[in-house]
């Protein structure tokens, strides 16, 4: 899968939900700066400043209490090739909004990621972030490269542990590779993932790219990345899944 993302890209998905109002910035550091010029031992009254801070501010620290969805994965899921706005992570974001599902998409996703990448990076994203659900779809590059199947479960299982003990939900992408490596590889590495799921009692999307995969007009012309018409396919893929988690 596809290298060329950079790797301290960490994209944030969201219709302006938590973004600072340019006005409410302008009105606040408006009234600071001119009660600090007037400022006297005498006159000025802190706890009239500090209700005022807390009123201007009170949208901000509504909003926080969005909760965050992270993506964690490869290609597949950082939209290479195709429009950022047309991958799936930014379409998840747009339904749950439309469905008045108060959650941001954190997309973490790096093209050539693999299960070691994210072994790497993941404590310090949850850290970030502190998401409320995890979507997990990492090891295609592992499998592509023909790594051991233990090496890549140990890597998997130790991001999957890393996230449940931060109280984070968790669902796990299953994917799969051409049939070219040999049945035995790729039986084997479709076993990864339901191993998993089943010692992490975690849900699972056996594969996540069904109905896709096999269907040129759904690929790019390198024949393993998904193109635009693919990413709402995708996105319902997920969509049963995920609902049980977030609502």
């Amino acid at each position: 899968m596809a290298t060329d993302s950079p790797l301290d890209t960490i994209k944030l998905i969201s219709d302006k939900i938590v973004n600072l109002p340019s006005g409410l910035l302008t009105v606040l550091l408006t009234f600071l700066t001119t009660n600090a010029l007037s400022l006297s031992s005498d006159v000025f009254d802190m706890k009239k400043l500090f209700f005022c801070f807390i009123v201007l501010l009170n949208p901000i620290i509504t909003n926080a209490k969005t909760s965050n969805i992270l993506i964690f994965g490869d290609s597949l899921s950082a939209g290479y090739g195709i429009d950022i706005d047309q991958a799936w992570p930014t379409l998840l974001q747009q339904r749950l909004t439309s469905k008045n599902l108060d959650y941001r998409i954190i997309n973490a996703s790096i093209s050539g990621e693999t299960t070691e990448g994210g072994v790497a990076r993941i404590e310090n994203i949850l850290n970030k972030y502190t998401p409320k659900v995890i979507i997990l779809e990492l090891g295609g590059n592992d499998g592509l490269r023909g790594f051991p199947h233990q090496r890549i479960k140990n890597n998997l299982d130790k991001i999957i542990k890393t996230s449940v003990t931060k109280d984070a939900s968790l669902l796990l992408l299953g994917i799969k590779i051409p049939p070219n490596y040999g049945p035995r590889y790729t039986r084997g590495f479709e076993k990864i993932y339901l191993d998993l799921a089943q010692e992490n009692n975690v849900p699972l999307i056996e594969f996540f790219m069904e109905n896709v995969a096999l269907n040129k007009k759904l690929m790019q012309d390198d024949g393993i990345h998904p193109n635009e018409l693919a990413q709402p396919i995708l996105l319902q893929n997920i969509w049963n899944i995920l609902i049980p988690l977030i609502e």
